[in-house]
């Protein structure tokens, strides 16, 4: 669990290394670390599940490196790690390959997939001295793809302020510069929060979309009050002005909207991080697709998090409770959480994302892409409530 004074793993680079077994991915990490993270050795498979570390890297600033087990892992298990590998790639901000030999073919099919992904691919060539084939494998490289590796060694650390170079300069646009709430509020703009403290919420803290957004606020220099539900029109009756905007909890959406000040704008942490994490657009348009369900419906629910399932869960428990109420009891609701989210959505007539707080972008958004290609309409949490109670097109949308 990250410390209360870390970056979230959400907000980290995330940096994977891949290649084949042996081809001193954890010598690398260890060595760009400065730590001995991951297990080395001569036994091929030595890494199994990915392994992530979280870090410092200057001038890129809170990283997750991401060592990965080989993709030619020929043991027992190893298509369940080569899933879980997958995994690690649609979550990966720029990737890292390690090349052992001319025999790249393994290499440049993943190269091709990280490609589609728009990921940027640094080449490395590890272990350089013990090693004078380096030029050979480097030309190769070039005839197939144009570009040339970074010749590193782990046990020297040759090569590796050239990697860190690499990595700045493939930065992907506008990384960290996104704002959650973009212009939506001001310098001394009054911002509510409504925040209802209930079994969902953790004690003693906030969870952490509120603490982000109130973060932001604070570095925006805005006016904030923050409430929990019970409070909330007593709050506003203390006010000799309404709030610019009022962020809540998407489960009481229709409470807070009924009694807010008509110059109030509304919208909820969970589209905040639909807008910050996904596709806004691509997520109101599956909101609509809620009109064309049925009871005969199948609808995925994919919740980030991977917590034991509490009373009154607003994935598990209310939004199956608000489209059955709607729908019949028959409709088909499959939940999954963690990474486990189904390759074939075609069996399904609508997927529904939590806010993904607890995962970067780059795979919220290959979820995304997944739904996308498969013309499967995809929402948020808080889009879908708003939608059921009536109020999306009243909700404001960061821009």
């Amino acid at each position: 669990m990250a410390g209360l004074n870390e970056t979230p793993s959400g907000n980290r680079l995330h940096i994977g290394v891949f290649g084949k077994t042996n081809s001193g991915k954890s010598s690398f990490i260890n060595r760009f670390s400065g730590q001995n993270i991951s297990i080395v050795a001569n036994v091929a498979g030595t890494t199994t599940d990915p392994v992530y570390k979280a870090m410092e890297v200057y001038p890129l600033g809170p990283c997750t490196l991401i060592d990965t087990a080989g993709f030619d892992d020929a043991t027992e298990l190893g298509e369940e790690r080569l899933e879980k590998t997958r995994i690690a790639a649609e979550k990966t901000d720029i990737a890292i390959i390690l090349l052992v030999d001319t025999d790249m073919d393994e290499e440049l099919h993943w190269y091709e997939q990280f490609k589609e992904k728009k990921t940027p691919v640094i080449w490395v060539i590890g272990k350089a001295d013990i090693r004078n084939d380096t030029e050979k494998i480097n030309e190769t490289l070039y005839q197939q793809t144009g570009q040339r590796a970074i010749v590193i060694s782990a046990a020297t650390g040759d090569g590796m302020d050239q990697v860190r170079k690499e990595l700045v300069r493939n930065l992907p646009e506008q990384y960290g510069a996104s704002s959650i709430l973009r212009e939506l509020v001001t310098k001394g703009d009054l911002v509510m929060l409504v925040m209802p403290q209930d079994i969902q919420a953790p004690k003693g803290r906030l969870i952490l979309p509120q603490v982000q957004t109130l973060r932001e606020l604070l570095d925006k220099k805005c006016l904030v009050m923050s409430v929990t539900t019970d409070q909330y029109v007593e709050a506003l009756s203390h006010l000799t002005e309404a709030p610019k905007l009022i962020i809540t909890d998407s489960q009481v959406f229709a409470y807070v909207y009924e009694h807010k000040p008509k110059k109030s704008m509304l919208t909820s942490f969970s589209v905040l991080f639909a807008a910050h994490k996904g596709d806004i657009e691509y997520y109101i348009e599956g909101a609509n697709a809620i009109g064309k369900l049925n009871g005969e419906s199948h609808v995925l629910i994919a919740e980030c998090c991977t917590h034991a399932p509490l009373k009154e869960d607003i994935g598990r428990e209310k939004i199956p409770k608000m489209l059955r109420k709607r729908y019949g009891e028959n409709m088909t609701i499959d939940i999954v959480s963690g990474t486990d989210f189904p390759d074939d959505l075609q069996g399904y007539d609508l997927v529904i994302q939590c806010g993904g707080c607890m995962f970067n972008r780059k795979y919220i958004m290959s979820r995304i892409d997944h739904a996308k290609e498969q013309q499967i309409p995809m929402t948020n949490y808080g889009v879908v409530i708003a939608y059921l109670t009536g109020i999306l097109d009243k909700v404001v949308i960061p821009d």
